[in-house]
């Protein structure tokens, strides 16, 4: 109650005191000035409104102007924590599918395939990249270990990508869209260009028109330096071939035999024989326009997919061609239709057999080509951009899809369900309905995990992202809704999440989504309150309440500081603000529910509220009412004092700084304003050149930023630091982006009362940056290279595994031989070695009976002896059991508990039954009395230990009062003989 304490003595209100100021600070003591602002810039400066102590007058309170200097001008320390924009082009495997390579603007990052990291990035050196965007990606043809990779900028570049090494450039001075190879070709590469008119244009500004009118030209370059001695600079090509023009190709690829070239470009297809290139393509002609190509990988035949979603194989690639110029043919086709949208993309599977396509709908389909029918992998997560099969050397079969939120997910082909997702923020643009249509966007920072609280790729769904992890924690669904829509139907609006605030004890989130409505549907808007399962870790959904303030949307809302006390506050375009409250009630089992309720509602005048905020302490709340600041007591909504803001027509927003809340600050249009509360008069007044779009205060300071877009095109943010002591600018950073929403970011290792600045912003291009004075620009945005290394890293499973599961209980015996097997890397056992683990990486129904390789296979595992050893064994065993027999005397009787294991069990019963089988037996045992709880003695013809046993039995005979489980007699050495079931 600290900042609500100085106002005990206030009226209810009060007319606006004469301004009061702190002293003049002296021109000298200003920041130097930076000689590169022009005049221009000069005459555009900010004007700062002193309030000296003591003067009354209209003017003088209203804003007698000066020209202030500004602060010195520097970039901000900042990092992006996304990811770029997913390349439309195919991400490609190495050889052994232990690693795959992605597009990420001007670099290639090289993922694991089991862990999906990025263990490594191309190139090391800017200088050494491209200086434009990759648009096309592929293995060498005579190394697969080199990589090629083609960029707008009109560069090929040859990599070796385990080393890092950049081998050659070769410069065709033109846009590169597509590039091909082929193992029978290893000297050429097949480039698809931009045709550059010769113009004023640039060649950097020649690929920035429109696409649809853009030509291309197809040309086999040669991948030989003119010079033997050039390696390793940038050289032209020796050898061009132009072999034909056609319209911006959507795809290049060669046939499975390398014997045809084939490109789609709109409504048609292009096919030109590499053996002769100069005759050109044959045309043949599409229904509607293609999307994307794939080359069936041993059949001379190809699949495309269109806008219309369907999915078509072309026959075309005989050897019968023959060019007819300017006639376009049809070829004969097989069409597959089950997408509505347009197909992203298409791959054949490596036996052929199968064809996988995606697109916007989330659902990966597998068709099987001979007879049609199809599998669906459904809800994906977000459209799929591309589809590349693993290659046929890794140990499973399984489909990558590259997502449009540049997430990275593997299929299984065996269960067609996902088997891994990587992904780190899902923020996508190009994804339909991806984010609100306001200017707010929910942004959070959640202490309690640690984690970021953002937009996903869909706008009813949040995720959780930890920036110190860099990793995707969760995805919160807020408001189930259809992701896609057919295109023949009307495109459906989604509920859309406006806001999220947490509160500061980090066990509660209020979330506000809402859908538009239309003449058949009634709008929704829903205020939801998530509890934090600390068990889980997740958000669980705890009240929902509908139309919170009735059809109006809700412009503003935040928790109160207090952790033991927590309350919202919601402002509305209603004219109301209201607080909410938890309730505790007991249902019939006495179990104790929690929820949320309305606490209270109230306004100010007829003025339309547009922002509040709490005192640190929680005793005051701070209400923006159209040109008036009022100060509440949040427990009892009594008005404390009303600030009228003269300088502002139209604040915007308000907050209070310092830790002690004394002082209060407004923006508003071009106009920043602060007050003292203390003393409830205007400190000083600033007015901007440019329109302030957000106040941030420090946490730990009597400070604060403010951020307002520059005059540059496009728009960057320049964040400005002040200080309560003085309206002159502390510090001035600019920002190469404009900001959507930022929030206070604490650093995980900055101390507690640090008082360096540390925010985390959502950009116009939806990418989320770190930023701050001890912000690290390397922190997150490089990946240390590593030398990758040849062979498989992904995990193998044996035979036994792949087929039955890993086991639960780990096997002492298996441990014991893995051990041996360790501590003796020179010993490798039969059955482990490399030759047998890559014979069993087949499917199933692709290995060889088993009797093929049966015999072999077992012999690998037994140890062959000879027969005579094996009967003098056998014999030794009989002579050490009956000399121990014989020696020992005693009662051989015990309890059933005593019997150690069921092998002594199935040792002893044989015995008895020939015992009970031979001919003395039957006749003693009628003669005999026998207790019935003890054993009958044995008659004298029994067999050859039968005697021994008769007399310890007689020796040691059981009282009749003593409870006695028999024991049967051991006899050991003879095998043991199945009972017949006849």
């Amino acid at each position: 109650m600290a900042a609500a304490g100085v106002l005990n003595h206030t009226p209810l209100v009060v007319p606006q005191p004469k301004d009061v100021s702190i002293s003049q600070i002296p021109r000298q003591s200003l920041p130097h000035q930076s000689g590169k602002h022009s005049k221009k810039y000069k005459e555009k400066r900010a004007t700062v409104s002193h309030h000296p102590q003591g003067s009354g007058s209209d003017e003088q309170r209203s804003g007698g102007s000066r020209k202030a200097a500004s602060a010195p001008s520097r970039q901000w320390s900042w990092t992006s924590l996304t990811d770029t924009s997913v390349s439309s082009h195919l991400p490609i495997f190495t050889k052994d599918g232990s690693h795959f390579f992605s597009i990420a603007g001007s670099t290639i990052k090289i993922h694991s395939a089991s862990s999906g990291k990025v263990v490594s990035m191309l190139p090391r050196s800017q200088d050494e990249g491209h200086t434009d965007t990759i648009t096309s990606v592929t293995l060498g043809a005579h190394n697969s270990f080199q990589l090629l990779t083609a960029s707008l900028d009109g560069t090929i570049k040859v990599w070796d990508f385990l080393e890092g090494m950049l081998l050659r450039t070769i410069d065709l001075d033109q846009p590169i869209h597509h590039i091909c190879t082929h193992e029978k070709i290893k000297d050429y590469i097949f480039v698809a260009a931009a045709k550059v008119k010769k113009s004023k244009t640039s060649r950097k500004s020649a690929h920035r028109k429109d696409v649809q009118d853009e030509s291309c030209i197809i040309l086999r370059v040669s991948l030989n330096p003119r010079e033997s001695g050039s390696l390793t600079r940038t050289h032209k090509s020796p050898d061009i071939l132009a072999i034909g023009k056609i319209k911006r190709t959507a795809g290049l690829a060669l046939s499975a035999s390398g014997e045809r070239l084939i490109a789609i470009s709109g409504r048609r297809s292009y096919v030109a024989q590499t053996a002769t290139l100069k005759a050109g393509f044959i045309k043949f002609t599409s229904p509607e326009p293609l999307t994307c190509l794939a080359v069936h990988p041993f059949e001379e035949y190809f699949a495309t997919g269109d806008v219309k979603g369907v999915v078509r194989l072309w026959y075309c690639l005989n050897s019968n061609l023959v060019k007819v110029v300017g006639v376009e043919k049809k070829s004969q086709t097989s069409a597959f239709h089950w997408h509505a949208h347009a197909v992203s993309s298409v791959a054949f599977s490596t036996n052929g057999a199968y064809l996988l396509s995606g697109g916007e709908e989330a659902v990966l389909v597998i068709w099987q080509i001979h007879t049609g029918k199809r599998e669906f992998v459904p809800r994906v997560g977000s459209p799929i951009k591309s589809v590349v099969v693993s290659p046929s050397k890794a140990s499973e079969e399984e489909y990558l899809l590259e997502l449009a939120d540049a997430t990275h997910a593997f299929v299984s082909s065996k269960t067609l369900k996902l088997s891994r997702v990587f992904a780190r923020i899902k923020l996508a643009p190009s994804v339909p309905n991806a984010f609100p249509s306001s200017s707010s966007n929910p942004l959070a920072f959640h202490n309690l995990s640690e984690t970021l609280v953002l937009p996903s790729s869909h706008a009813s769904s949040l995720q959780t992202f930890s920036p110190s992890a860099l990793t995707l924690v969760a995805e919160l669904e807020v408001a189930p809704s259809n992701r896609v829509s057919r295109r023949d139907e009307k495109m459906l609006e989604p509920s859309r999440v406006e806001r999220a605030v947490i509160s500061s004890n980090g066990e509660w989130m209020a979330t506000i989504d809402c859908r538009e409505g239309d003449e058949y549907f009634r709008g929704e808007i829903y205020l939801k309150f998530w509890y934090w399962d600390k068990k889980n870790a997740f958000w669980i959904l705890n009240t929902r309440i509908d139309r919170p303030h009735g059809v109006c949307k809700i412009t503003s809302m935040s928790f109160s500081p207090s952790p033991s006390n927590v309350q919202l506050v919601t402002i509305g375009n209603d004219g109301n603000v209201k607080g909410w409250r938890i309730r505790t009630t007991k249902d019939k089992k006495g179990q104790e529910e929690i929820s949320w309720v309305t606490r209270s509602s109230f306004g100010y005048k007829s003025d339309t509220p547009r922002h509040a905020s709490w005192s640190p302490d929680g005793s005051l709340l701070a209400v923006v009412f159209g040109p008036s600041v009022v100060l509440y007591d949040p427990y009892t909504n009594v008005p404390r004092h009303v600030f009228v803001c003269h300088e502002s027509q139209r604040p915007h927003e308000v907050h209070f700084i310092g830790m002690s809340g004394r002082f209060l600050a407004t923006v508003g249009g071009t106009d920043l304003v602060l007050w003292n509360v203390m003393s409830r008069s205007v400190l000083w007044h600033v007015k901007n050149d440019r329109p302030y779009e957000t106040l941030l205060p420090h946490p730990h300071r009597d400070a604060f930023v403010t951020i307002h877009s520059s005059h540059s095109t496009p728009a960057c943010a320049v964040v400005t630091t002040f200080h309560v002591r003085s309206p002159i600018r502390q510090l001035e950073h600019t920002l190469p982006f404009a900001l959507r929403s930022v929030i206070w970011y604490p650093q995980s290792y900055s101390p507690a009362n640090s008082e360096s600045f540390s925010l985390v912003g959502l950009t116009h291009s939806y990418s989320v940056v770190l930023m701050g004075d001890d912000v690290n620009p390397q922190e997150t945005r490089s990946v240390p290279f590593k030398t990758l290394q040849k062979g498989q890293s992904v995990p193998r499973k044996s035979l036994f595994e792949e087929m039955f599961g890993v086991s639960v209980i780990p096997s002492e015996s298996l441990q014991h031989s893995r051990d041996q097997t360790t501590a003796n890397p020179g010993a490798v056992l039969p059955w482990r070695s490399s030759e047998t683990a890559s014979f069993f990486d087949a499917p199933s129904h692709l290995i060889p009976p088993i009797h093929t390789f049966f015999e072999s296979l077992v012999d690998g595992f037994l140890t062959l002896r000879v027969a005579d050893e094996e009967r003098q064994e056998e014999l030794d065993v009989h002579e050490e059991t009956s000399s121990k027999l014989s020696d020992h005397s005693g009662l051989v009787f015990a309890k059933s508990a005593d019997i150690a294991t069921d092998s002594v069990l199935d040792t002893l019963v044989p015995v008895f039954r020939e015992i009970a089988d031979s001919s003395n037996y039957s006749n003693d045992s009628k003669k005999a009395s026998v207790p019935p709880n003890t054993v009958p003695v044995l008659a004298k013809s029994t067999p050859r230990h039968a005697p021994r046993l008769d007399r310890r039995l007689q020796s040691d005979s059981p009282t009749p009062n003593q409870s006695v489980v028999p024991l049967m007699p051991v006899k050991v050495g003879k095998k043991r003989s199945r009972p017949s079931l006849g």
